[in-house]
C-alpha cells in the first residue's frame, strides 16, 4: 500500500538504494537508481550493447536510442517507475528498470502490486552475475514501493535471460505467447530464493578474496631506490619466498635508466607494465594513495593490498580519507585489504606468496588464519611457528590475511574464501571487533559444521580505524551467540593455538570420556582434575611408573585406543632416569606408531621438561624400529612421522642433556609394569592401587581420520591440553547436533495478518512506540500468548472492586519504575484471600513508599505457584533479533545467569536455552522440590520468537515474570516496543558494508 510518506518522496532521490556488490568473477560493481543526470552514461553504454542483445530486449531491430527514450529510461519518480544501473568506473554495464501496471496492463499507481521488469546487460560483462544483482537490488525496491509481483516478456531464444529468472527461486509461472515467454513470479522471499542468494554470495566473495590471495602478477607500488622502507622490504619477501608469478617494482621516482630493483623489474608507473597486474602492494604515503588507485584502476588492476598508514587510526579526518579510498577502488572493481594492513600470504606451491612484513614464509600447512593488527598477525604467526616444529610444514599456514583497518575485505569475506578452500582444514581467527555480527554468525555456523573456527573475540572498544555497528549486547552474550553457531571460543592467543593444532590433525572425539596414562602419577592426577574441572568424564589415571620404557607407552597406548569406553587419550610424560628409559625420539615414534594404528580417536601428549620429546614429535620422517610389542619386533616404519610439537620457543629445545644423564645411568633395569585397565569414570583414583575395570558403553563412531599425516600435539601444561580437548568435545557435540538443527514449528492458532495490522495502526501513532498494556495483551494473544490481566488501583476502593471483580485471592503490586519487578524491595503483596487483607495490604504500600499517584498500584488474580521466569526478545542493530531466559529476581541479574539464542529458534534450540542457565536444576525438580511445565515453558519462548521473526517492527519484548507451575504457565506483565522496520533488513540483497 502506497504511503503519504511514499507520495511526498516520489520525487526524491533514494539515496540508501546505492550499494557495492560482488559479482560472481569477485571483480566489484556499484548499484545505484538512473537519473536525469545519467543521458550520456545511457547514451554510451546503448552503443557499446550488440545489435543481438538491443534486439533481445526491444523484440525488434534498435539500433540507437532516441530523445524520447533517453527522456523515458532517465526520469523516474522512483515509485512507479524505477531505473537502476550498475557501474564499473562511473560507466553503465548494465540496467534495468520496472514499471508498475494493473490489471490490463497499463501504467498504474498504488494499490497495483505489480510491475514489468527489463534487463539490458553490456555484452562484455554478460556471464558475471550483473543481472543476477540487479535482479536482488530491483526486487527490494520494489517490496519496499509495495509491488508483490514482476512479470518479464522474453524472448525464446534469450536463454541467458530466462535462466536468470528461473535461478532466482522466486515462486513463479510460465506462459508462451504470440512468440513470447512470460513469466510472472512473487518477489516474497521463499527458503529457495535466500539459499540462491547466499551461494551466489558466497561463491562471489570468496573469488574476490581469491582474486587477493592466488593472483597471477604482483606489482609492488613503492618500492624505494635505497635498502630498506615498507616497499623495499615486502619486494624482497615476495622474491625470497619464491612467488610463481611475474613481480614487478614501482616507484615514480626511479630514474629513468633503472631497469630494476634487486633482480625485480622496474617501472615508474604501474601502466608501464606490459601484461596484467592482479595485485597491487600499495606502500606509498597515504596523500599519494588516490593517485596509485587511479593507475591501478585503469590499467586493469583486480585488487589492492594497501599497506600505508594515515587513515581511520588517526582520527576523523582519516576516516574520511578511508572511506574515500573503497569508495574509489570498488568503482573501479577491485576490492582491498588494509589500509594499514600487515599483508597476505599463501603457502600453497604454486603460489608462494608472501605479500606482508613477515620476513620469513612460514611453513605451509592446513591452518587459515586471520587477524587485524599486524602485531597480533605477528604474534600469531611467531607462536605457530614455534610450536609447529620440525621440517615437515604440516602444521603450518595454508593462508594468513592481516587486514588492519579492514576498511574493505573484512573476516566475513575470508571466511566466506575458507569455508570451501580445500587447502584449509582449520580456521584461527582473532578478532578485535566484528564489522557485521549478524552475518558472521551466519557464515561462522556454515562454516563450523564443515571445519573447526577457532576465535579470540576482543572484549573492549574497537580500536582506533575500526568502524563497526553499535551493538547494545553485553560481550558475554556476544560471545553466547558465535557458541551457538559452533564457534570455538578462546580468550587467548596460546589457546586459539592450542586448539588448532589438536583440531588440524587429530580427528574429533566421539564424546567426552577420556583415558590418563604415563610415567607419573601426580601429573596424571593433576590432568584428571583438569579434566573433571572442564566437564570431561576422565578415568582413573594408568600409572605406568617412572621406569617405563618406549614399549611401554605403545603397548598402553595401544591399548587405550582399543578400549570402546575411551573416546580420547592423554598421555602424560616427564623424564625418566635409567638405562631402560627411552629418549625423546624413541617415545616419539612409540607414541607414533601406536596412534597411527587406531586413527579413530584424537591423542595429546603432556610433557614436564621435555623439549627433545617436543621437537622428535614434529620430525618430519623417521626410520627408527617401532617398540616390540609383546615380545614381537616389528619393521622400520619410514613415511611422515605422525606427531606435531606443542611448546612454545624455550620449551621447544631438544632435551640432550636429560638423554646423556639417562643413558650415563647404571641402576638395574626395573622390570615392566602391567598396563592397568581403565576405572570407572569420575571416580577419584586411589593412589599406589591398581584401577579396576569398567563396562563397555558404545559410542558413535568418531569422524574418519584425513588422508594427512596424523600429529600428535605436545602441550607443556595439562591445563592447556586439557582445555583445548575440552573444547574439541563440545565442537564435536554441536557438529553432531548441526546435522539435524530442528525446526520451527508452525502453530494453527498465530494470527500473523491480525498482529500484522495492529502493528500497523499502532505504528501510525509515532516512532519508537512504546505500546499499553491492552494493545500488548492484544499482539501477544494474536500468538497464543494469554497476559493475566491487572486492574489499576489509584484508591483503596478501586482495589477492593477490581479485586471483586478478579476473584480472590489476589496480588497487590506497585508498578511505579522503581518497584516493577522489584519483589525483594516490598512492593508486591501476594494471597490477599479477602478484602480486609487487602485494604490492609493497601494502606502498607502507601505508607512505606508514599502516595498512589507514585506507587501506580494494581491488582492482579493470584496465579498457581511455580518458578518465575523472565523471556526477553530485542532487535539488536547489529547482532540481528536474539532471545533471551533466565529465571526472575536480583541473584540471577547480578550472576548474569541468562542464556541467549539467535531468532528464529528451533524446538531443539528452545529446548537448550531453557536448560543453559546455571539455576536450571531449579526448574526439574533440585533438592526434592516440584518440577515445572519445562515444554510449556520452551512453547512460549518458540511462540515470542515467532513473533519478533515475523514482524520486524517488534523491537523489543519482555515477558517478566513468567511463572511456571507444575502443570501450565502464567504471564504476568508484558512490556513491547514498536518501531518501523529498516529499509533493508537481513533477507535483503547482497551488497558490501559501508563502514
Amino acid at each position: 500500500m502506497q504511503t503519504p510518506a511514499d507520495r511526498q518522496d516520489r520525487h526524491e532521490y533514494p539515496a540508501h538504494w546505492e550499494a557495492d556488490v560482488v559479482l560472481r568473477d569477485g571483480g566489484t560493481a556499484r548499484i545505484r537508481p538512473i537519473t536525469a543526470d545519467d543521458a550520456d552514461r545511457l547514451v554510451s553504454f546503448y552503443e557499446q550493447v550488440s545489435d543481438e542483445s538491443k534486439y533481445y530486449r526491444f523484440f525488434a531491430p534498435y539500433p540507437r536510442l532516441s530523445a524520447k527514450d533517453v527522456h523515458r529510461f532517465t526520469h523516474h519518480d522512483f515509485v512507479d517507475r524505477v531505473g537502476l544501473a550498475a557501474t564499473v568506473g562511473g560507466e553503465f554495464i548494465a540496467t534495468v528498470r520496472y514499471d508498475r501496471i494493473g490489471a490490463d496492463g497499463m501504467a498504474a499507481s498504488a494499490p497495483a502490486d505489480e510491475a514489468e521488469v527489463a534487463f539490458l546487460v553490456q555484452d562484455a560483462h554478460q556471464g558475471r552475475g550483473v543481472a543476477s544483482a540487479l535482479l536482488e537490488h530491483i526486487a527490494a525496491v520494489a517490496r519496499e514501493r509495495g509491488i508483490r509481483r514482476f512479470a518479464a516478456e522474453v524472448l525464446p531464444a534469450n536463454t541467458k535471460m530466462i535462466k536468470v529468472f528461473t535461478d532466482a527461486g522466486y515462486t513463479q509461472k510460465r506462459s508462451f505467447e504470440d512468440g513470447v515467454v512470460r513469466l510472472e513470479f512473487d518477489l516474497e522471499p521463499t527458503d529457495r530464493s535466500l539459499a540462491v542468494q547466499r551461494a551466489r554470495e558466497q561463491r562471489a566473495e570468496a573469488r574476490s578474496v581469491r582474486r587477493l590471495l592466488a593472483p597471477g602478477s604482483v606489482a609492488v607500488i613503492g618500492v624505494g631506490r635505497a635498502p630498506g622502507g615498507v616497499g623495499r622490504s615486502v619486494l624482497g619477501n615476495i622474491r625470497d619466498a619464491g612467488y610463481r608469478g611475474p613481480l614487478h617494482a614501482v616507484n615514480s621516482a626511479f630514474p629513468e635508466d633503472v631497469k630494476e630493483i634487486d633482480g625485480v623489474r622496474a617501472y615508474r608507473s604501474v601502466r608501464d607494465i606490459e601484461g596484467p597486474v592482479d595485485l597491487a602492494v600499495v606502500a606509498v604515503p597515504a596523500d599519494r594513495v588516490p593517485a596509485v588507485v587511479a593507475e591501478c584502476g585503469a590499467h586493469g588492476v583486480q585488487g589492492l593490498v594497501v599497506l600505508s598508514a594515515g587513515y581511520a587510526e588517526i582520527g576523523p579526518e582519516g576516516r574520511e580519507r578511508q572511506r574515500a579510498l573503497v569508495r574509489q577502488a570498488r568503482a573501479y572493481g577491485m576490492r582491498i585489504i588494509g589500509p594499514n594492513a600487515f599483508g597476505v600470504i599463501n603457502t600453497a606451491s604454486d603460489v608462494r606468496l608472501n605479500a606482508s612484513l613477515a620476513p620469513e614464509m612460514p611453513r605451509p600447512g592446513r591452518i587459515g588464519m586471520f587477524a587485524q593488527s599486524g602485531a597480533i598477525g605477528i604474534a600469531l604467526l611467531s607462536r605457530l611457528h614455534r610450536r609447529g616444529g620440525g621440517i615437515t610444514g604440516v602444521t603450518g599456514v595454508s593462508t594468513f590475511v592481516s587486514s588492519g583497518n579492514r576498511a574493505d575485505v573484512s573476516g566475513n569475506d575470508v571466511l566466506q574464501y575458507w569455508f570451501d578452500d580445500p587447502d584449509t582444514d582449520v580456521v584461527l581467527m582473532y578478532l578485535e571487533s566484528i564489522g557485521n555480527p549478524r552475518k558472521f554468525t551466519r557464515l561462522a555456523r556454515r562454516t563450523a559444521a564443515a571445519k573447526p573456527l577457532v576465535v579470540v573475540q576482543g572484549a573492549g572498544s574497537a580500536p582506533q580505524g575500526h568502524a563497526v555497528r553499535a551493538t547494545r549486547l553485553p560481550h558475554d552474550t556476544v560471545s553466547a551467540l558465535l557458541r551457538q553457531a559452533g564457534v570455538i571460543r578462546v580468550d587467548t592467543i596460546t589457546e586459539l593455538v592450542d586448539a588448532g593444532l589438536l583440531l588440524a590433525r587429530q580427528p574429533l572425539p566421539a564424546g567426552p570420556r577420556v583415558t590418563i596414562l604415563g610415567n607419573s602419577e601426580s601429573l596424571g592426577m593433576l590432568t584428571y582434575d583438569r579434566c573433571l574441572a572442564e566437564g570431561l568424564e576422565p578415568a582413573t589415571p594408568i600409572d605406568l611408573t617412572t621406569s617405563a620404557t618406549a614399549a611401554d607407552f605403545h603397548r598402553a597406548l595401544s591399548h587405550a585406543l582399543a578400549d570402546d569406553t575411551s573416546d580420547a587419550v592423554v598421555v602424560t610424560a616427564i623424564p625418566a632416569i635409567g638405562e631402560a628409559s627411552p629418549d625423546d625420539v624413541e617415545l616419539a615414534e612409540a607414541l607414533r606408531s601406536a596412534a597411527a594404528a587406531a586413527p579413530g580417536k584424537p591423542v595429546l601428549v603432556v610433557h614436564v621438561e621435555l623439549g627433545g620429546l617436543a621437537e622428535a614429535l614434529s620430525l618430519a620422517t623417521s626410520t627408527a624400529p617401532v617398540p616390540p610389542v609383546d615380545g614381537t619386533e616389528s619393521a622400520a616404519v619410514g613415511g611422515p612421522v605422525s606427531a606435531v610439537a606443542g611448546t612454545d620457543e624455550a620449551e621447544t629445545t631438544a632435551s640432550t642433556a636429560a638423554r646423556d644423564r639417562a643413558a650415563e645411568q647404571h641402576s638395574a633395569a626395573t622390570p615392566t609394569p602391567p598396563v592397568r585397565p581403565p576405572a570407572v569414570r569420575g571416580t577419584p583414583p586411589t593412589p599406589g592401587t591398581p584401577a579396576s575395570g569398567a563396562p563397555a558403553r558404545s559410542r558413535a563412531t568418531p569422524a574418519p581420520a584425513t588422508p594427512h599425516p596424523r600429529l600428535i600435539p605436545a602441550y607443556p601444561a595439562a591445563e592447556r591440553a586439557v582445555r583445548a580437548l575440552a573444547e574439541a568435545v563440545k565442537y564435536a557435540q554441536w557438529r553432531r547436533e548441526a546435522t539435524e538443527p530442528g525446526k520451527v514449528p508452525e502453530y494453527e492458532d498465530i494470527d500473523e495478518r491480525g498482529a500484522a495490522k495492529l502493528i500497523s495502526g499502532l505504528l501510525e501513532r509515532g516512532e519508537g512506540l512504546a505500546v499499553g498494556p491492552e494493545d500488548a495483551r492484544e499482539l501477544l494473544a494474536a500468538y497464543g500468548i494469554r497476559v493475566r490481566p491487572a486492574l489499576p488501583a489509584p484508591t483503596p476502593d478501586a482495589a477492593a472492586e477490581a479485586a471483586h471483580a478478579l476473584g480472590y485471592p489476589v496480588a497487590l503490586k506497585a508498578t511505579a519504575p522503581h518497584l516493577r519487578h522489584r519483589a525483594d524491595l516490598g512492593g508486591v503483596r501476594l494471597d490477599l484471600a479477602d478484602e480486609e487483607q487487602l485494604r490492609r495490604a493497601y494502606a502498607e504500600l502507601t505508607e512505606l513508599f508514599g502516595p498512589a499517584e507514585q506507587l501506580r498500584p494494581v491488582v492482579q488474580a493470584m496465579a498457581a505457584r511455580g518458578v518465575d521466569t523472565v523471556v526477553r526478545a530485542v532487535i539488536d542493530p547489529a547482532a540481528g533479533a536474539v532471545l533471551s531466559f533466565g529465571l526472575a529476581g536480583a541473584a540471577s541479574q547480578l550472576l548474569g545467569d541468562t542464556a541467549h539464542r539467535l531468532v528464529p529458534v528451533t524446538e531443539r534450540e528452545a529446548s537448550s536455552l531453557v536448560r543453559s542457565i546455571r539455576t536450571a536444576p531449579l526448574l526439574f525438580g533440585w533438592r526434592g522440590s516440584t518440577p515445572v511445565d519445562t515444554p510449556a515453558l520452551e512453547e512460549l519462548l518458540l511462540r515470542v520468537s515467532r513473533l519478533v521473526d515475523d514482524h520486524p517492527e517488534v523491537v523489543a519484548v519482555t515477558l517478566e515474570p513468567v511463572v511456571v507451575a507444575q502443570h501450565g504457565l502464567t504471564v504476568l506483565d508484558a512490556t513491547i516496543r514498536l518501531a518501523p522496520p529498516p529499509a533493508r533488513d537481513d533477507l535483503g540483497p547482497r551488497t558490501l558494508p559501508v563502514y
